[in-house]
């Protein structure tokens, strides 16, 4: 599927028609791929690299366009049980038409600002800013997910949070890298500015996006070190709470098993004393009473 449109004074209108200056293909069939191999001149291996999620983010001058690859955030799902995921798009720039492929159906100009877009090469670096604050954006998640793990898991015995921090770690991990990836190409398109014919504009805009860029770099450094540091925190947190219940539950089982051992004895069928007192009941019943508060005044004196 595909969608084509046009910049009208400060937003971007769709339009049925495939000459106009932006055309954004989701997940492309056969026939739209051999018509961006056929008509449009891309590379194939290129566009397959654009549509698949382990490509490394690069930068390609063919005869006719510039090809870029980066990296995005995808669309989040429940189902997916806190396991983030990234995605390649692939942005090819012609000197008067952007095509951009990707492999999900995203929002392509949501949060931009369309009053600086007068190029494709505007809309190319305005689609890589929008990712690194889409990137910015789930590290916030990121945070808020991870608080509220830590205050289940001072309380929780089961591993079902810990598997949840474990998967979140894992996708800090993955952004990381697609962040750090991302940081590369940038700085790869500054070293070709003369080559892309950069305007002064252009090339000033490309170093605050490779310092926002640095910036959400070392913030997620941050998180994943954090993440990293507090898993074994929280297992030790977990093994503790596990060790207080076991704990409980023997001092429980050794306060029964006192008074039941004297309760026990006095069950049996021979000669036992108090068997022909009429009080035997209660003075029996004070024994286990007195043997139970024997039990628990030895376990509080070795503070166990």
């Amino acid at each position: 599927m595909h969608a084509s449109y046009t910049l009208t004074g400060h937003s971007f209108l769709r339009v049925e028609d495939d000459s106009a200056p932006v055309m954004v293909f989701v997940n492309p069939d056969a026939a739209e791929k051999r018509q961006l191999v056929e008509e449009f001149k891309l590379d194939e291996h290129t566009l397959s690299s654009a549509l698949d999620p382990d490509e490394l983010p690069r930068l390609e001058f063919e005869p006719e366009h510039v090809a870029v690859i980066f990296k995005r955030p995808r669309n989040y799902s429940g189902r997916e049980q806190f396991l983030f995921k990234v995605a390649s798009v692939g942005a090819f720039v012609f000197e008067d038409k952007l095509i951009m492929v990707t492999s999900e159906d995203l929002p392509p100009f949501e949060g931009m600002r369309p009053g600086r877009v007068r190029s494709p090469l505007d809309l190319l670096f305005q689609l890589v800013y929008r990712s690194i604050t889409h990137f910015r954006e789930h590290l916030k998640v990121f945070s808020m997910i991870s608080d509220e793990m830590q205050d289940r898991i001072n309380t929780a015995m089961e591993n079902r949070y810990l598997i949840n921090l474990f998967t979140l770690e894992k996708s800090m991990v993955y952004y990381l890298y697609a962040i750090t990836s991302n940081g590369m190409l940038i700085e790869k398109l500054k070293a070709n500015a003369a080559k892309m014919r950069l305007t002064t504009e252009q090339a000033e805009f490309l170093d605050d996006v490779l310092i926002e860029n640095t910036q959400c770099s070392k913030q997620a450094e941050i998180y994943s070190n954090i993440l990293a540091g507090l898993m074994d925190a929280r297992a030790s947190v977990v093994s503790n709470n596990l060790n207080v219940l076991m704990k409980t539950l023997n001092i429980i089982t050794i306060c029964i098993m006192v008074p039941t051992l004297v309760v026990s004895t006095f069950s049996m069928n021979v000669q036992i004393p108090f068997q022909k007192n009429p009080y035997a009941f209660w003075i029996i019943l004070s024994l286990t009473l007195f043997s139970a508060g024997v039990v628990m005044s030895f376990w509080r004196y070795k503070k166990w």
